[in-house]
């Protein structure tokens, strides 16, 4: 939302967090989704837990594996 005070530091947990939600809505292991992915799962884990911002290519090897468009990844809790 325009004008909306984005807290930085948060974005990469939410991203971690909407992809654990999207990856539990269909049944797939962390290590399977990584698998799927095409990336490492000690990758998959960093991501998971906000501890860096994934790359693009990241997000969309991500995506494609989910079968979801990205903006899901980018949804903002209040």
């Amino acid at each position: 939302m325009y004008g909306m005070n984005i807290k930085i530091d948060e974005i990469d947990k939410q991203i971690g967090m909407n992809i654990r939600l999207q990856r539990i809505k269909r049944s797939i292991s962390q290590e399977g989704l990584a698998d799927m992915a095409g990336i490492a799962r000690s990758t998959m884990g960093i991501v998971k837990r906000g501890e860096q911002s994934p790359s693009i290519q990241t997000i969309a090897k991500i995506v494609n594996a989910l079968q979801i468009d990205m903006y899901k990844l980018f949804i903002l809790d209040d």
